[in-house]
């Protein structure tokens, strides 16, 4: 493995796409130990209702700092290969990129490839960890930086730090929690590793869970299952995919709820309705959510005072 001397940078090659790269990729900028050569990122995008072709928010950043920046199709290439052999880097860094990695890839850089993942791997392998954890009713969240092979989320840990999951955490809320987590502790992890003062430990891989790549149609609620749930379903969707219900043949986004408690009038589940002013679902376990913010098809979010003042069927 290469050392390198204090008085010299590391040079990076970092691939990132999402908004959780960009705090990380923003630490090494800041960092003298480190130079980063080029951004490797996904393709613009179409967004919106209108399909507007649209920058990765990692290419903003990296715009934003004079970088150099490759949007390959496919990273295994041999485009890509032959470019990215070119800049001999000593690591690259990998957060949020969006493709998965070939060896042959993995195997250019000195001294190695580093991936800043948003679990506590094994647990959570896949790129919904963050929503996968609130969902599921996790006590603590985490940053791994753990250095790659070819698998997805496979290889050995070089640095853990964890977080807890507070009771309003969404997925967005933790989402950024934990990119600036990553960041704070991604320039010293790879300085002490370059250093051979951190050794990766394999990981256990009997105890890995899988999280798949989230669609939109997986926000909608299955209404038989408990209140507790559907509550947390609903922070970790929030703001994507969001969690959904039909009502009058209209999709509702259903943004935050408290829950209330067994309903003394049984009503069916999934049926929504007004109870002491107050916007009300009956959920499998016949607790009740309370609706306290929501988004009707076609309209801006609101209240549900505001949903209820302009709904009197309700």
């Amino acid at each position: 493995m290469l050392r390198l001397l204090s008085n010299m940078s590391y040079s990076i090659v970092f691939f990132g796409t999402s908004d959780f790269a960009v705090p990380s990729l923003k630490a090494l900028l800041a960092d003298q130990r480190f130079d980063v050569k080029a951004v490797v990122t996904q393709p613009d995008q179409p967004v919106g209702r209108h399909q507007v072709m649209t920058a990765p928010p990692i290419k903003v950043t990296a715009q934003e700092n004079k970088l150099a920046v490759f949007q390959f199709e496919k990273i295994k290439d041999t485009e890509a290969l032959k470019t990215l052999a070119d800049f001999k880097a000593d690591f690259f860094v990998v957060a949020s990129y969006g493709q998965i990695i070939p060896q042959s890839v993995l195997d250019l850089p000195n001294i190695g490839p580093i991936n800043v993942h948003g679990s506590l791997l094994p647990k959570w392998r896949g790129a919904s960890c963050v929503q996968s954890a609130i969902a599921a009713g996790d006590k603590e969240a985490g940053i791994t930086i753990m250095l790659m092979d070819a698998l997805m989320d496979h290889g050995p840990i070089i640095s853990q730090t964890a977080t807890e999951i507070l009771a309003d955490d969404t997925g967005e809320s933790l989402h950024d929690r934990l990119a600036e987590l990553g960041a704070r502790n991604l320039p010293d992890v790879l300085n002490q590793f370059a250093q051979g003062k951190l050794k990766p430990v394999e990981q256990d891989h009997t105890k890995a869970t899988a999280c798949k790549l989230l669609k939109r149609d997986d926000g909608k609620i299955d209404w038989s299952k408990s209140a507790e749930e559907i509550e947390r379903l609903i922070r970790a969707y929030n703001p994507w995919p969001s969690a959904w219900m039909i009502s009058n043949k209209k999709r509702i986004k259903i943004l935050k709820t408290r829950i209330l408690g067994v309903l003394k009038s049984p009503r069916r589940h999934g049926e929504i309705f007004a109870q002491d002013e107050k916007l009300v679902v009956n959920c499998g376990d016949n607790k009740a959510l309370e609706i306290l913010e929501l988004q009707p098809e076609g309209k801006k979010a609101m209240t549900a005072k505001q949903f209820l003042a302009g709904n009197h069927s309700f």
